[in-house]
């Protein structure tokens, strides 16, 4: 019975061509020849050949002790509104982690989701080498850990004793730290954070920038997480806002958000008021003016990333805890603030 082109070659169908068990041939495709005669399996690559064989990568994989895949997921929570990938932050980690995983020979999977439950889910799907979770910063990662048997390695987790797992994340209490001296030396006294919460890395970055400020006065804004309702809290608190000579974003994104709310309104960034962000994605010298922020290496974190899961695979990972280094980037969204502005108030 001949195989039509259309239809799908099966394992089943080379076996039976040449007089072979289903394992046999299933064998030679995955690459375990040991106990095959060099002849067989010679007529079974070159039957496969003819036959234009496509084998099921995914079988394959999960046929192997060693799949080289590497699940990444990411909190897809409400304040993406439904584009978590779209994300800078977000975007910039994945593109990151997929060119260091290619170069160390690794697959990488990604899935978006809210559903705790679908991290063991996927793990239990999949023969994985290892898992990044991105966006979980107050998860319960031991009950995860007791769950699933592969190493994983959070971006900015917040828990203690993270037995066997490595929690990666950047110093965000120094960066803040780094704004808050900057600002300080630049002559603002009075300084503005706004986030849409104030816990993990977020309240860090906030309490840093307190701390560098040193005498200057801190301000603390918590605006909504959907975009059309920040427009509207904006307009209600622009008074309150415009108080300030300065405003510190936790993110990139509010920060430039803030500034085309502020230039839509005839308000001048940085002669009016000053904005500084904090992630340093690629909008930032594009967008006018070029935002002042905190830089972190999203390809550094990837290594990190990659080199941990190998050690943690290899119970050699010593280090649970990483922090990574921040880096305050000085653009043109600043500016200084005089002793007859501070007195004056213009």
């Amino acid at each position: 019975m001949g195989i039509g082109m259309a239809q799908r070659v099966r394992i089943a169908d080379i076996a039976e061509e040449l007089g072979l068990s289903s394992a046999t041939v299933s064998n030679v495709i995955h690459g375990k020849t040991k106990k095959i005669s060099d002849e067989t399996v010679k007529r079974v690559q070159e039957l496969l050949e003819e036959r234009q064989y496509i084998p099921s990568m995914a079988g394959i994989l999960l046929s192997q002790n060693d799949s080289r895949i590497i699940g990444v997921v990411v909190n897809d929570h409400m304040k993406y509104e439904g584009k978590v990938l779209e994300d800078a932050f977000v975007a910039s980690s994945l593109n990151a982690l997929m060119f260091e995983l290619e170069k160390n020979g690794y697959f990488m999977m990604v899935k978006a989701t809210t559903d705790w439950n679908e991290v063991v889910r996927l793990a239990s799907m999949w023969n994985m080498d290892g898992m990044v979770l991105i966006g979980f910063c107050e998860a319960d990662y031991q009950k995860l850990r007791e769950k699933m048997h592969i190493p994983f390695v959070v971006y900015d987790g917040f828990f203690e004793n993270p037995e066997k797992i490595c929690n990666l994340t950047i110093d965000n209490y120094d960066g803040g730290r780094q704004v808050g001296e900057y600002l300080y030396r630049m002559g603002h006294q009075k300084v503005l954070c706004i986030a849409d919460n104030y816990t993990c890395m977020d309240r860090e970055r906030i309490e840093g920038c307190g701390a560098g400020l040193e005498e200057g006065e801190l301000s603390f804004l918590q605006i909504p997480m959907q975009r059309e309702a920040r427009k509207h809290f904006y307009d209600e608190h622009l008074q309150m806002i415009l108080s300030h000579s300065a405003i510190f974003a936790v993110s990139d994104v509010y920060a430039i958000e803030m500034m085309h709310f502020l230039q839509e309104r005839g308000i001048s960034v940085p002669e009016d008021i000053s904005v500084i962000g904090f992630d340093n994605n690629a909008l930032c010298e594009n967008c006018h003016p070029r935002l002042t922020t905190v830089g972190q290496d999203a390809a550094e974190r990837a290594c990190a990333a990659v080199k941990a899961i190998q050690n943690l695979k290899e119970g050699s990972c010593e280090a649970t805890m990483q922090i990574l280094p921040v880096q305050l980037i000085i653009r043109d969204s600043v500016r200084e603030e005089t002793i007859y502005e501070h007195e004056t108030g213009k």
